[in-house]
């Protein structure tokens, strides 16, 4: 490990950008910390933090200098790696029939992702299993994730509504990073400890001014990610839960929700793991060109399990109950591993406030009393 002050920093963004990376990173804009591109240290929240509750999300400045002192925003990285929309293919008439034009894969970006919190790592380790490591790779995906240069900020302090202890996903991140970074300010001073997780991570240290860390320092940083789990206040009881959802049904909870639920699909647009997709065509004007395109959809949306003998999911009661045992229970058996870790976005944004630890709980709960 190692320390480097704020401008050793911001010579880490510069050496990133000299390869050729493409910087995204945390910045603040109308009223909400949002990842977009960055140019300098200067572009990051400096100052700035988050109060986030169920229903609730404000962003206030603070007197401290922290570049990292806020917990995550309602967009993911998610939307970097699985855009949002990817033609397919695209159709143009000719005589009587039709030249069909290959597979689109949009130019790839090296991006160099800067303050990816740990809970959004295991989002794009859980995101690898379902586009570039089964039977069939996302050629857009993959494209990007090859080229990813991952910088992950240790949390400090964890949101309102964050649960990552009990999804084994932080707030300390032990891997899936080039370099991780744990923001101190301590006796007037405000610097990083750094510690470098791959080849990449350590030829971009070897580039810049800095100093070993001091066992002090490790002390430091290691007394951030433990004060961070000391402040958690939401779980989830994992064990046996996705025979304990499939047993669930008819659980009475599921129609308590859905007297609450909108079906308004905000819990699936910030997940940051949540891949369902559907596909439009759209021509021209002439009806000589038309095209195919992918583009995000959710289990929430009334035409999602449209088919030709009806729709399989009427009622706001089956969807959400399709989107939650998916999310924490079927994702298990489809990729060995949760849908969720624990990052809280779902329960901030939702409108109406629905808390899926509290869910969850009460359906655990019913299912014991039942046994």
């Amino acid at each position: 490990m190692v320390a480097i002050d704020v401008e050793g920093f911001d010579h880490v963004l510069r050496s990133l950008q000299a390869r050729g990376y493409r910087l995204l990173g945390p910045t603040h804009r109308e009223g909400a910390i949002v990842i977009d591109a960055i140019a300098s240290v200067h572009d990051l929240p400096r100052g700035y933090v988050d109060t986030q509750a169920p229903a609730s999300y404000s962003v206030t400045r603070n007197d401290d200098e922290a570049l990292f002192g806020f917990v995550l925003g309602p967009d993911s990285w998610k939307k970097f790696l699985y855009l949002p929309r990817v033609k397919l293919f695209s159709m143009t008439k000719s005589g009587k029939g039709f030249e069909v034009s290959p597979n689109e894969t949009p130019e790839v970006s090296k991006y160099a992702c800067i303050g990816i919190r740990p809970c959004e790592i295991q989002a794009i380790a859980i995101q690898d299993k379902v586009f570039s490591e089964g039977p069939y790779s996302d050629p857009t995906y993959s494209g990007v994730r090859k080229n990813l240069f991952i910088v992950a900020v240790q949390c400090a302090r964890p949101g309102g509504t964050c649960f990552c202890a009990s999804m084994n996903t932080g707030p300390k991140a032990y891997e899936g990073y080039d370099l991780a970074l744990t923001e101190i300010q301590a006796d007037g001073s405000h610097y990083f400890v750094m510690d470098p997780g791959s080849d990449a991570g350590k030829e971009i240290l070897a580039e810049i001014p800095h100093r070993p860390a001091t066992e002090v320092d490790i002390e430091r940083a290691n007394a951030v990610t433990q004060s961070a789990v000391g402040q958690l206040r939401k779980s989830m009881e994992t064990a046996d839960l996705p025979r304990i959802l499939n047993d669930s049904f008819e659980h009475p909870a599921w129609d308590e929700i859905a007297r609450r639920c909108l079906a308004c699909a905000n819990c699936t647009l910030v997940c940051p793991t949540c891949f369902c997709s559907t596909v439009e065509d759209v021509t021209d004007l002439t009806g000589t060109h038309a095209e195919r395109w992918r583009r995000w959809d959710s289990c929430f949306t009334s035409d999602f399990t449209r088919i030709a003998g009806g729709n399989i999911r009427m009622s706001t009661r089956t969807r959400y109950r399709q989107w939650l045992t998916h999310k924490v229970g079927y994702w298990v058996d489809q990729f060995g591993t949760s849908g969720c870790v624990g990052c809280g976005r779902c329960i901030t944004w939702c409108p109406v406030g629905i808390d899926l630890t509290v869910e969850v709980r009460k359906i655990r709960d019913g299912h014991t009393m039942q046994s």
